[in-house]
């Protein structure tokens, strides 16, 4: 790995926590906005959607890694950026070097923020966030947004640590064709259940 696992875990987890409570806000506030009724009726056909898509996905796909390679990238190229000759100087030096850095990166590593950036925009519209959104407005969203980011926390946590050993085990694939028969699991547990006041 050319990056601190420490660091990327910590930016992707950042991430996913903030994107979990957002997505439970908005499925929580959908109900107010548009009946209850129809938000349970829309979050049915959105889990038989995503676990069409997420089949369909597994069944054609031919297992290429570009997301991941498309990741790789951005950070090899940050890490290109930040990288150079260090000079040794003054610590006054130092200080106006850090004055002149973005804000942010006065308080975080870039490589937190650049993976922070990278999984928060990569997510915007995923599934997950969608499914999230769904359940928040058919359930509690406390135990949604508890559920979501241990779930979360999980799956991220195996992905940094034994993401590259994990992947030559696991195809794409396999992991498409489960994550679609459980988005049709969700799907027929959402059309036999009744519709809450």
């Amino acid at each position: 790995m050319r990056h601190p696992r420490r660091l990327v875990l910590s930016g992707c987890l950042a991430s996913l926590v903030v994107m979990t409570v957002l997505s439970a806000l908005v499925g929580w506030a959908a109900p107010n906005l548009i009946s209850r009724k129809w938000t349970h009726h829309i979050t049915t056909v959105l889990f038989f959607g995503f676990g069409l898509w997420s089949l369909w996905d597994g069944f054609m796909e031919d297992g290429d890694d570009e997301e991941l390679a498309e990741v790789e990238a951005k950070l090899d190229a940050d890490l290109k950026a930040n990288t150079g000759t260090v000079k040794e100087g003054s610590k006054a030096d130092d200080e106006s070097k850090k004055e002149r850095r973005p804000f942010l990166t006065r308080f975080f590593s870039p490589i937190f923020l650049k993976t922070f950036s990278i999984t928060f925009f990569g997510e915007w519209g995923d599934t997950s966030q969608l499914a999230t959104i769904g359940l928040a407005a058919d359930e509690n969203p406390f135990g949604v947004v508890l559920g979501g980011i241990l779930g979360q926390a999980l799956c991220t946590t195996v992905a940094v640590l034994g993401g590259k050993s994990l992947a030559s085990q696991i195809s794409e694939k396999i992991v498409a064709l489960l994550g679609g028969a459980l988005f049709l699991v969700f799907g027929i547990q959402s059309l036999l259940s009744t519709v809450g006041s």
